[in-house]
């Protein structure tokens, strides 16, 4: 945690992965985001994992830092409270659709310059996910060995699109505080991913050649990377991307003369050019295979590392939250109080700033624990009206 958006509030109104990050990053820089939802917790609140009190550690994490107001969201009474909300703050990020009592323009109407950070599935409104798009862009056709095609199973594009969303949210501030307007930023799922895509070269490549990329497995595309197993069983992912790696890799393996060879036979030259090795990777994997292959893994690493060669050998993710290095050690993690009462390392801001002390990484809410509070000082009611309203289940409160 910093302080870096110290007076800064979001009203947050959304579920799933997407729109909950944009608002997390926020937190975790600072801002006040407060997260309005439907009294007992909305879609996602108990989206697996979840404990075995069905608590989710999904919802945990996603939402920490953050500040809770639980309404009646079916009810008029409870949606014109969160547009009050909204107008009273100025900030909102939402996955909600267009239409309806949070469209912007029904929003804006009681405040002008309200900036609202929108994320949706596709542009033209309909629904999508992470899951969804990723197969409409094309990357499962592309992963794997093929024929069928491989969902990887991190929501990349939801991730992205969370990311993006937050920092489109200050640009939007940004442009407020130069020209006193407000807006909306509308953010699709499908443009976040085609347009990531294009940015990486893949709209221009199967344009121009009019094929697909082949199906590659392991190995990187344009570069010389790919698992390889040691003697010992290890399967170790190996990637060069500078002509120095590229010599202390052939160097370590004791491969100089057999890549010379190589390169005389298919005369080229392969020390300063990453596509010649990525092209010519039917000679030279079997070479290297067969190097590794003559190495137990400690005496693989040795040599690497000794060598600048970026390597990591596979682990499963319980192996990664078990390295001191990743987590016990790292000061992105520290100790939370969280909602669910299991006792787990809690991830706070990614960003490190040498200049500032890092605060440790805070608890997610509690359905509706901030609703009295917020009410309070966000829209001026009084204790009577607040329990009123709770009396009615208007407005739900954490028990």
């Amino acid at each position: 945690m910093y302080n870096l958006l110290s007076g800064l509030s979001v009203i947050e109104a959304s579920s799933f992965v997407a729109s909950p990050s944009a608002g997390l990053y926020c937190a975790q820089l600072g801002a006040e985001v407060i997260r309005v939802d439907q009294i007992g917790g909305g879609p996602d609140f108990r989206r697996w994992p979840v404990t075995t009190n069905n608590d989710s550690l999904y919802w945990e994490n996603l939402n920490r830092a953050k500040k809770s107001v639980a309404l009646d969201l079916g009810r008029p009474e409870g949606r014109e409270l969160l547009q009050r909300l909204v107008r009273a703050t100025g900030q909102f990020i939402t996955n909600f659709p267009t239409t309806g009592f949070l469209a912007h323009d029904i929003l804006a109407a009681g405040r002008p310059d309200l900036v609202t950070v929108r994320v949706m599935g596709w542009a033209d409104g309909r629904p999508a996910l992470d899951y969804t798009v990723n197969n409409s862009v094309g990357y499962p056709m592309m992963t794997g060995p093929g024929p069928d095609p491989v969902n990887h199973v991190l929501p990349a594009w939801d991730l992205l699109t969370g990311a993006y969303s937050a920092f489109a949210m200050l640009a939007a501030i940004q442009r407020r505080s130069v020209t006193g307007e407000g807006g909306e930023v509308r953010i699709p799922l499908s443009d976040v991913a085609i347009g990531t895509v294009a940015n990486l070269g893949g709209i221009a490549e199967v344009l121009s050649t009019g094929e697909d990329r082949p199906r590659l497995g392991n190995a990187v595309y344009g570069l010389f990377g790919r698992d390889f197993v040691t003697r010992d069983g290890v399967r170790t992912m190996i990637v060069v991307v500078t002509p120095r790696q590229w010599s202390n890799l052939v160097s370590a393996l004791g491969l100089a003369e057999a890549v010379v060879r190589v390169e005389a036979q298919r005369g080229v030259t392969f020390a300063k050019d990453d596509g010649l090795r990525f092209a010519h990777r039917d000679v030279l994997f079997p070479l290297f295979e067969a190097a590794i292959a003559a190495l137990d893994h400690a005496e693989l690493t040795t040599a690497f590392d000794a060598a600048g060669i970026v390597h990591s050998r596979y682990r499963t993710m319980l192996d990664a939250a078990r390295d001191p290095d990743l987590v016990a050690d790292n000061p992105i993690f520290g100790a939370a109080d969280n909602p669910s009462g299991v006792a787990y390392p809690a991830a706070g801001a990614f960003a490190t700033i040498p200049q500032l002390e890092r605060q440790a990484p805070r608890a997610a809410p509690r359905n509706g624990e901030h609703s009295e509070e917020v009410l309070t000082t966000r829209l001026s009611l009084s204790t009577a009206e607040i329990a009123h309203l709770i009396d009615a289940g208007v407005v739900g409160v954490a028990r």
